[in-house]
């Protein structure tokens, strides 16, 4: 036999590039930009609300932070203002009539003032610092935690929505941008104070002044604010690409799929993929700069020309005689006083508005993900649950045009080891979260000895459940943790020993380096790791050790060996007296087990008997035994 060798490089020249990223789009209620059509007057209408919202949650986080946040501010002000109208008084004196020695000795008592209310003002300064520094971690912690837990406690259902991830991604950035809001809320407010302060002096001055610095401003606010919505847009534009790039990037790198990337050639591809995807993130982010610095030039070149008018103003009533000399000096230092604080009360004003935006996103996804926690009823279940059944009962995955599960029928009693057979997508595993209430039926009842799961407490349902998915965690925790998984009933080892044993890892527990305290996460320092089938049997583990009235397992030994898999439906048979266990399995020998074998097909309930029964019936189940043995 002749066998042709292809040269890589002549083979590459033929292949055709590959295709860029699929283009992400958020479209209807998700596509809309919300900074859109904000302005200016927006802005400042909605500032008072951020403040207000801001101040709440740095008082339910730190409340002796917040008071003392508050007091510095109000300290940091006054002192301004002290500063101010003595710097007048000094200047009075400084500039008038008699010997140096004289007028210095007259302007003493002013500049003593001057220079304890600069102390007051630093010290007030170092002080909400160390309050700022006090609050913002617990705020960060909070948002980070109340995501978490709004994300961990949606309806199952809610995770195959349009727009749920994109939005769960938005809201990162809003529990990111915690970090900042306090930190601008601070400036904002000092600012704020310090601009009243100074604006009380100048207009005393003479009552032209203010709002002729008022406009010499006003520019920049409307800058700030055309820059965050230029921001922002980018930033939604964004959304949906960065969230797959996000995802891409944990597939690409996780240590668990390296060998599939390398043996598989993936890594150029995979490059190829990342690099066009972050250039398409990098174009829409560059084609925002010139926009940034056409909106910059514009404002600052308006504001210099209304700052220009008020020195030229300023200058014109010295020179006119409106005001005295040492009134024009004292308005020198109060127009650069009065001119930094509305600076810097408009720049971190449009930077409060900006972040509250992102915490709008997170707020937002907050109050959809409470809408979409499971709102059922107070029935609990009892310890004992002797009875399952399912009366055509149908459920349909948000998107898709046929129901996963179409008018089934079942009831499971206690004692009783059920067989869930079926092709791939025949509705097995969602019959599964049906039965423990992780879905609710969109037509039919789920009852628990009569009790319907659509009015009982889903952590009732779950504390009675025990399940071993398909694709089950692999925590990175310690091996008894991963066993008791947060729910230990005794500080005694010796229940989770006796489930060591049941699932056959006594001797690979007992070889870790520090046997059940042995962190099973190799990409941490001091961590080991298990083999697939020794993770399936801990999985396994886990769920016998919960002692629940069910006990499901979906397809629980398609990792282990042959000594494994015995292990674990041994101990299946010998607990089963004691709870319902269903059994989804490819591995049609293993149902042998069971007390009754379950066929699905399209979400149906094809066949339903014992496997002698179904493999002399002719049925798929037949075909499905036949069809194993062919291989």
């Amino acid at each position: 036999m002749q066998v042709t060798v292809t040269d890589a490089s002549t083979e590459s020249a033929e292949t055709p590039p590959p295709p860029p990223p699929a283009t992400i789009t958020l479209e209807a209620k998700f596509g809309k930009n919300p900074l859109a059509d904000a302005s200016f007057g927006t802005m400042c209408r909605r500032l008072p609300a951020v403040l207000g919202h801001t101040a709440r949650m740095a008082w339910a986080v730190d409340r002796t932070g917040a008071v003392l946040l508050l007091v510095c501010q109000v300290l940091t002000g006054v002192a301004a203002a002290v500063v101010l109208a003595f710097t007048a008084q000094a200047m009075t004196h400084v500039l008038g009539s008699g010997t140096v020695s004289e007028r210095l000795h007259a302007a003493l008592p002013a500049l003593i003032v001057v220079t304890a209310a600069a102390a007051v003002g630093r010290v007030s300064g170092a002080l909400s610092s160390y309050a700022d520094g006090r609050i913002t971690p617990l705020l960060m912690t909070e948002a980070d935690i109340a995501l978490v837990t709004a994300v961990c406690r949606v309806e199952s259902s809610a995770y195959g929505e349009d727009g749920f991830t994109d939005r769960q991604e938005a809201a990162e950035v809003g529990t990111i941008r915690t970090r900042t809001m306090v930190q601008e809320a601070q400036r904002f407010m000092s600012a704020l104070i310090r601009m009243i302060a100074a604006g009380g002096v100048i207009t005393a001055l003479h009552p032209l002044m203010l709002p002729l610095l008022l406009l010499a401003v006003l520019p920049a606010g409307a800058g700030a604010v055309l820059s965050a919505r230029v921001d922002y847009e980018t930033h939604y534009l964004n959304l949906g690409d960065r969230n797959v790039r996000s995802m891409m990037r944990w597939w690409a790198t996780y240590s668990g799929y390296g060998d599939e990337v390398r043996a598989n050639g993936l890594t150029g591809y995979l490059a190829y993929w990342y690099r066009a995807l972050s250039d398409r993130i990098d174009r829409r982010t560059l084609t925002a700069a010139p926009r940034m610095l056409r909106i910059v030039l514009a404002t600052s070149a308006l504001g210099g020309i209304f700052l220009l008018c008020t020195w030229a103003t300023l200058a014109w009533l010295a020179a006119t005689g409106r005001i005295a000399l040492p009134v024009a000096a004292t308005a020198v230092v109060a127009v650069q006083t009065t001119l930094a604080a509305l600076s810097q009360f408009v720049i971190h004003g449009a930077a409060m508005f900006h972040t509250s935006l992102y915490l709008a996103d997170m707020r937002a996804f907050l109050d959809m993900a409470a809408e979409r926690a499971p709102q059922r009823g107070e029935l609990t279940i009892a310890e004992r649950v002797d009875e399952i059944r399912l009366d055509e009962v149908v459920y349909r995955y948000p998107g898709k045009a046929e129901p996963a599960v179409a008018g089934v029928s079942l009831t499971l009693r206690r004692g009783e080891i059920l067989a869930v057979v079926g092709e791939n997508g025949s509705g097995k595993s969602t019959l599964t979260k049906l039965i423990t209430g992780i879905l609710l039926a969109d037509k039919g009842r789920v009852l628990w000895d009569d009790v319907d799961l659509a009015q009982a407490d889903p952590d009732a349902v779950w504390k009675r459940t025990a399940l071993v998915p398909q694709n089950f965690a692999r925590w990175p925790l310690r091996a008894r943790e991963n066993i008791t998984l947060g729910q230990p009933r005794t500080h005694d080892d010796a229940p989770v020993w006796d489930v060591v044993d049941a699932v056959g890892m006594r001797e690979a527990i007992e070889t870790l380096p520090r046997q059940l305290d042995t962190l099973l996460a190799k990409e941490l320092w001091g961590g080991a790791e298990l083999s697939g089938g020794q993770w399936q049997r801990l999985a396994c583990g886990r769920a016998l050790y919960r002692r629940t009235p069910l006990l499901i397992l979906d397809e629980p030994t398609s990792q282990m060996d042959a000594r494994g898999e015995h292990a674990i439906f041994l101990q299946i048979k010998r607990i089963a007296a004691e709870r319902m266990t269903i059994v989804v399995t490819h591995q049609l020998e293993n149902t042998r087990l069971a007390d009754r074998i379950l066929v699905m097909d399209k979400g149906r309930v094809t066949e339903q008997g014992t496997y002698d029964e179904l493999a002399a019936g002719g049925g798929l189940f037949a075909e499905l035994v036949a069809l194993a043995k062919d291989r």
